[in-house]
């Protein structure tokens, strides 16, 4: 398989990010390695995982 990437010029004129997840990656352009990494600074026993208690709205 043959495969050709030609690289021109890009312009990005205005870039409005409402939000984020855990996991994002925002690129723009290309980009040769992307390394992934994590930390926590919450000890492991202060981590609850389980079920999810929805807020309520007050009414």
């Amino acid at each position: 398989m043959n495969f050709t990437v030609v690289n021109k010029e890009i312009h990005v004129g205005n870039i409005e990010i409402v939000g984020v997840s855990t996991s994002s990656v925002f690129i723009i352009g290309d980009a040769k390695t992307i390394s992934m990494a994590s930390a926590f600074d919450t000890p492991p026993e202060s981590l609850i995982i389980g079920p999810y208690v929805p807020l309520a709205p007050q009414g």
